[in-house]
């Protein structure tokens, strides 16, 4: 090689540029360096906390719910922890054999388990609640990213459809729905914890963090309600609706000198400890809900209200005929007799004698005897849906309407009313 030939390789670059690009570099791996450490060593949180919104969450801690009683302490329901099945959609990696042996584990159709686990609008979500132990084992062995079990708790009542209306029921989330379950949701519900867990890539939980707050147990509660009776109101009122061939009945049992309901029963019945067939007509309480025109069942309050203003004494005599016009309306006796006394009214149930006896009174005086024995009033027993029934304004009242309150048409009630009225005779 000649010397014309080397001079032609040979670089020949101006010695500014060679600073001004050695400049720039040593420039940017300043920038770069400064830029590392104030990360690193000066503002370590923003990092951390990138790291920290991958790898940490915040897990809820379910509240353990309070126990219902009778008065005896018989547990009417109870809360027990169970395992739950959920799925992170991000991280859900299941292969098409993993997916029907997961269906067979859980004993649901393809089909089933394909439109619970194709779920796109939420990153987190149930596929099965509760599971059983056997069930949460064989999921666990499957390893597969993305599925994991929730501790939670699961209700049950021990008493079953024999306390079912009074006790009511909560729903999958432990919230309750009916009767004192829902009467006293905060009370039973308790306060949820948080905890601070650290998991890896698959969603595995490998470090627990710290607790962030922890979960408060429900209060218990205790019913005057007593189970002994509760069962044999339950049990006689199944009978008698078999041998009238009713489609439903009631029963309420109050303690005559506290007003404490011992015992309500409804027909038909549901089990509490079943979700999945609920019929909304066997959970309605009836006893509490449903009101109707309450017939002969009045007269005794229209006998009240003329014994207690003296216009009568129980063995006043009162002419009754077989009919009696008030008005356009014909009242009539189904088995007449020409005379009875106040009390012979009331054993007899007599129409006649009833009407005779609140004409006797203006339409406040009868309004007020009924409203001060609870009729068009809440009972105040706590249930949800509780009915104040109807009893319109005396000032409106008519002598027909008058009339036919006597013996029970006009207004409407509740079982639950009704059986509270009676307590002023029972409690003399």
């Amino acid at each position: 090689m000649n010397f014309h030939t080397r001079k032609l390789l040979k670089l020949n670059l101006a010695p500014w540029r060679m600073a001004t690009v050695g400049g720039l570099l040593l420039s940017g791996l300043l920038v770069v360096a400064g830029r590392a450490f104030y990360l690193q060593g000066l503002n370590t949180d923003y990092l951390q906390g990138k790291g920290d919104a991958v790898a940490n969450r915040n897990l809820t801690l379910p509240a353990h719910r309070g126990q219902v009683a009778d008065r005896h302490g018989q547990l009417l329901a109870i809360s027990t922890p169970v395992e739950s099945l959920w799925a992170r959609s991000a991280e859900l990696e299941l292969t098409g054999e993993q997916r029907a042996y997961l269906a067979r584990v859980l004993d649901m159709s393809a089909r089933e388990l394909s439109s619970r686990l194709d779920r796109t609008s939420r990153n987190e979500f149930s596929i099965r609640r509760p599971v059983t132990p056997e069930q949460a084992a064989r999921i666990t062995a499957m390893g597969v990213p993305g599925l994991h079990l929730r501790r939670e708790f699961r209700r049950y009542y021990p008493a079953g459809e024999v306390a079912a209306h009074v006790v009511g029921f909560t729903n999958v989330d432990d919230l309750g729905q009916e009767g004192v379950e829902r009467a006293y949701q905060d009370w039973l519900a308790g306060r949820e914890g948080e905890r601070r867990i650290m998991r890896d890539r698959r969603g595995n939980t490998i470090r627990d963090l710290a607790p962030i707050k922890t979960a408060q147990m429900g209060g218990n509660l205790a019913l005057a309600l007593d189970l002994k009776i509760q069962y044999l109101a339950h049990r006689e009122l199944a009978a008698a609706i078999a041998t009238h061939k009713a489609k439903g009945g009631s029963v309420v049992v109050l303690d005559a000198k506290t007003g404490e309901i011992l015992a309500l029963a409804n027909q038909p019945i549901f089990n509490p400890n079943n979700r999945r067939d609920y019929d909304p007509n066997s959970m309605r309480n009836r006893a509490v809900i449903d009101t109707f025109e309450p017939g002969s069942t009045v007269k005794p309050f229209v006998a009240a209200a003329v014994l207690e203003r003296g216009l009568f004494q129980p063995d006043s005599i009162i002419d009754t005929p077989p009919t009696w016009r008030v008005g356009n309306k014909l009242v009539r006796d189904e088995h007449p007799h020409p005379q009875m006394t106040v009390s012979e009214i009331i054993q007899k149930s007599s129409n006649v004698g009833a009407v005779k006896m609140a004409m006797m009174l203006t339409p406040q005086q009868n309004w007020e005897v009924l409203h001060r024995a609870g009729f068009g009033q809440m009972p105040g027993s706590g249930f949800p849906g509780e009915s104040a029934g109807r009893l319109r304004d005396a000032s409106i009242w008519r002598p027909v309407e008058q009339a036919t309150m006597a013996y029970g048409y006009g207004l409407s009630v509740s079982l639950l009313q009704l059986t509270r009225a009676y307590m002023a005779f029972a409690n003399d």
